[in-house]
């Protein structure tokens, strides 16, 4: 088990413990993802009052700085710890950063906005974080994290990683060791 399996392990192995029901009301990921969330929310405003407190810089600049700081972190940790993802890391790159884009814009206009009409920056970035937080989570968890299996050349889904493999694994019946169950029958 690697480090990362084993602190990912730490952060959401009691979800195991909880009665059946709960368990299909908050799977591990989401667990990983809310306390992962708010180590790195924790970061975020953490370093936006520090550049409050120690520079001149606009509450746009301020914001952005401690935003795509916690965001980078995030990606890192979710990605490693909690998803576990094997994927190829460009792909997931790129699809996380459109979220980023999405996510920052909306962090900066509602903290911004909120801002500039009179409310402490700390409870307009609050507030801002949760319009974001069920966005997030979900395109993570479905789009930028998700291990999808590569179709082969025979319609078979290969494991999530493999593609590219091709004869590895292949076992007596044409099928490729781990796949998921054929596309479609080519018979």
């Amino acid at each position: 088990m690697t480090a990362a399996e084993r602190a990912g392990q730490f952060l959401t192995g009691w979800v195991d413990r909880l009665p059946p029901r709960l368990r299909r009301i908050l799977p591990r990921e989401l667990a990983g993802f809310a306390i992962l969330g708010g180590f790195t929310f924790s970061v975020d405003l953490g370093l936006l009052v520090l550049l409050r407190h120690t520079t001149h810089l606009p509450i746009p600049v301020a914001v952005s700085i401690a935003y795509l700081t916690a965001f980078a972190l995030n990606f890192v940790l979710n990605r490693t710890v909690n998803f576990r993802s094997h994927a190829p890391v460009g792909k997931q790159v790129l699809r996380y950063a459109a979220v980023a884009v999405g996510d920052y814009l909306i962090t900066v206009g509602v903290s911004s906005g909120l801002y500039e009409l009179g409310m402490d920056v700390r409870i307009s970035r609050l507030i801002a974080a949760g319009l974001v937080a069920v966005f997030t989570y979900s395109l993570s968890r479905w789009w930028v994290f998700r291990d999808r299996p590569s179709v082969t050349p025979e319609g078979l889904l290969e494991p999530p990683g493999a593609a590219g493999g091709g004869n590895l694994g292949v076992d007596e019946q044409g099928t490729i060791a781990g796949a998921v169950e054929p596309v479609a029958d080519r018979g």
